[in-house]
């Protein structure tokens, strides 16, 4: 990753287990993850369009140049964190954009996560078949 520039704007995601890094910077309208464009990284266009989506509500597309660092969890999870990051990033760097960003509810949090398995049981709540014999 590039060192971090004075006009370089962080803003971090999280979508269960997934962690989205993203640093903003005005630019050409490039979206790189981990080292590669959107559209290799994402191949699903629904992927793509939830990590569009703050650029997109706030009519920003194009301007900035995104790079973003995503590690842990699946596709969906890695997706969301980066909409996360990316609409946090954008309200740090205009203040005014929290109105719109909120009303769209980029950024809220989902806290959703995993539940864990508990002991006596097969998994979170599912328990053994019954056998009447």
């Amino acid at each position: 990753m590039t060192p971090i520039a004075t006009n370089d704007v962080l803003g971090t995601g999280r979508r269960k287990s997934s962690v989205a890094r993203v640093r903003v910077r005005p630019g050409e309208g490039s979206i790189r993850i981990n080292g590669r464009p959107l559209e290799e990284y994402f191949p699903s266009l629904q992927h793509r369009n939830a990590v569009m989506a703050p650029l997109e509500h706030t009519g920003l597309t194009g301007q900035f140049e995104v790079i973003i660092s995503v590690c842990g969890g699946g596709n969906t999870g890695q997706a969301d964190a980066c909409k996360l990051g990316i609409a946090r990033a954008l309200k740090q760097y205009n203040p005014e954009l929290d109105e719109t960003l909120r009303d769209s509810g980029l950024l809220t949090r989902d806290g959703r996560m995993k539940e864990r398995k508990k002991y006596g049981l097969r998994g979170a709540r599912r328990g053994t078949q019954f056998s009447k014999r």
